[in-house]
């Protein structure tokens, strides 16, 4: 058994309080998301985790990127018939989380999917590389193949069919929109006593925020 017991790392680099954050979620996620932007090395900030649980009881998680947010919530766009997809279908509460480990902080959002409009999604279709495009097409995502050359043959077709030619989004392809119910802020500091601030969606739509032991 490998023994990992001396990787520690001390948090130095910032404090989390409440005298110093706004009211709602949206805005204090949307200052830490471009201070981790322009003061890290971090190449893609927007990557986040997305766990579910899946059609077989068991939650999982993957790393997918965030594509849009505002004070809705949050979109990502993944093929509808993946084992991700069906899981959403069948339980659209899920988790989003985000490790920004240069900046020494963490979010963890809790919420509700929704599939999103087809006017977004055929929007951020549209605007992506043809290669992508084929891409979303060609996979049948999550399901087993006998090897890459079935991709490559597939690909090879759809390339010649729609060459010169718009490349539509297929129908088990778009977004979904994570609407939040719960927001925690995590900052790393000295000694373990980390900051963590949680908003809670209330029924008037206002957030409660509390402090949590670390």
């Amino acid at each position: 058994m490998e023994d990992l017991s001396n990787y520690r790392k001390s948090y130095e680099k910032s404090e989390l309080l409440e005298t110093n954050i706004p009211e709602d979620p949206i805005n204090l996620f949307h200052r830490w998301f471009y201070e981790t932007e322009e003061q890290s090395d971090i190449e893609e900030v927007n990557a986040m985790t997305v766990s579910t649980i899946g059609l077989d009881g068991f939650p999982k998680s993957r790393v997918v990127l965030l594509k849009k947010f505002n004070e809705e919530g949050f979109i990502f766009y993944t093929n509808y018939e993946s084992e991700k997809g069906k899981a959403i279908e069948a339980n659209p509460k899920l988790c989003l989380s985000f490790f920004w480990h240069s900046m020494e902080r963490q979010v963890i959002i809790k919420g509700i999917a929704e599939k999103t409009t087809s006017s977004i999604s055929d929007g951020y279709f549209d605007s992506r590389p043809d290669g992508s495009k084929l891409g979303a097409i060609v996979s049948n995502q999550s399901t087993v193949i006998e090897s890459r050359n079935v991709l490559e043959e597939k690909l090879k077709e759809l390339e010649q069919k729609f060459q010169g030619k718009e490349i539509p989004r297929p129908a088990f392809w778009g977004g979904f929109l994570v609407r939040p119910q719960e927001v925690e802020f995590w900052q790393g500091r000295p000694n373990r006593l980390h900051d963590r601030i949680r908003y809670q969606l209330q029924n008037d739509y206002s957030w409660k925020i509390e402090r949590l032991s670390p």
